[in-house]
């Protein structure tokens, strides 16, 4: 049985206000907390146990997800008191494994969308006889991110975390955030003090002579740090442009939960999600967006790209872009937001009080 490590300890601050009472990886995509996604493909992949390295808001995550029964795993929780990064964070979870010392473990980001083929960076794992494989992926502007040159063979040669100078920039290829450790190297990072695998563990093991295997994927590849690419990550998985057996429903425009409300002349479409016990107004266009249980889109609304939270209100005839509203927040009618603007939890924005254009 292959055992897992899932990192689910972060803070989310750039995704704020969703994260204010939920922490990220527990935030709805495609109709369910986000880990359910990730969960399900390691399930798929023949991952029986995973321990869940939890910190921020920790007491959210074992009432929904329990033992894993359901959910075809068996799940352990270990809470970090204080956050301890990464490789902290890996260290500590390491107490809850069973696998033997020169065993393969999982380690995966609870806010990164993936296609990958777990099955294959094991197997290219186990064929390299590597001490840690690493996941990599190519994006066109490396730039925010952690670069991991290789030779042809796949050995890893340096690590450049987040380059400032043009000259740092001697790769595409990123980090992806996906991991296979042997078990024993696990035990070989310090215990009980904040480590970042990304600047500490790695290129400590790689000064030390360690096998770093890194395998290159073309497949999606999707970083949920900020709002619009969370509520795209919902939309790609809603029209099956990435699949997950954790979607409660076939591919399609729109994901409608049990309980919500869509009166006759609203549309939705772009892989929009409607939550449970949500009301979409006649006449309203919901494009691309995450409509979250319980809130209100007002008739004539037009929402797209967008992220409204738990009980919130969107006024009639309001037109949001690529906007997030946090829960129970209320924005009245006739107003205009756009551009990445934010409304915290529980504010209220009257009607007619902000627009973005002179229409």
């Amino acid at each position: 049985m292959t055992e897992a490590v899932l990192l689910v300890g972060g803070k989310g601050t750039r995704l704020r206000p969703l994260t204010l009472n939920t922490p990220k990886p527990m935030v709805p995509a495609a109709g369910v907390p986000f880990i359910a996604h990730q969960l399900a493909l390691a399930r798929a992949a023949g991952v029986g146990h995973v321990v869940l390295a939890t910190s921020y808001l920790a007491e959210v995550f074992e009432p929904y997800f329990g033992d894993g029964s359901a959910h075809g795993l068996r799940l352990t929780y270990v809470t970090e008191k204080e956050p301890l990064g990464t490789g902290g964070a890996i260290r500590s979870a390491a107490q809850a494994l069973t696998t033997g010392p020169r065993g393969p473990v999982l380690v995966f980001n609870g806010d990164i969308l993936t296609g990958l083929d777990i099955r294959g960076l094991l197997r290219r794992h186990e064929q390299a006889q590597a001490d840690v494989t690493l996941h990599l992926t190519r994006v066109a502007d490396p730039r925010a991110f952690g670069l991991v040159p290789t030779d042809a063979g796949g050995r890893v040669l340096a690590f450049t975390e987040k380059p400032r100078r043009p000259e740092e920039i001697v790769t595409d290829q990123i980090n992806a955030g996906a991991y296979v450790f042997r078990r024993d190297v696990i035990d070989t990072i310090p215990d009980g003090r904040p480590v970042s695998v990304e600047r500490e563990t790695f290129p400590g093991l790689l000064a030390s002579g360690a096998l770093l295997h890194g395998v290159v994927d073309a497949s999606y590849w999707l970083d949920l740090g900020r709002p619009a690419s969370f509520v795209q990550a919902s939309a790609d998985l809603v029209r099956g442009v990435v699949r997950s057996p954790a979607v409660p429903g076939e591919p399609g425009e729109h994901l409608v939960l049990p309980g919500a409300r869509v009166e006759e002349g609203a549309r939705l479409s772009g892989g929009s999600v409607i939550g449970a016990g949500a009301h979409v107004e006649a006449g309203a266009e919901v494009e691309g967006s995450v409509v979250l249980d319980g809130a209100r889109i007002g008739a004539g609304a037009r929402i797209r790209a967008s992220m409204i939270g738990r009980d919130a209100r969107v006024g009639p005839r309001t037109a949001l872009d690529g906007v997030v509203i946090g829960d129970h927040a209320e924005v009245g009618s006739d107003n205009e937001l756009c551009d990445g603007a934010r409304v915290w939890c529980g504010m209220v924005i009257p009607d007619a009080a902000i627009r973005f254009s002179a229409a």
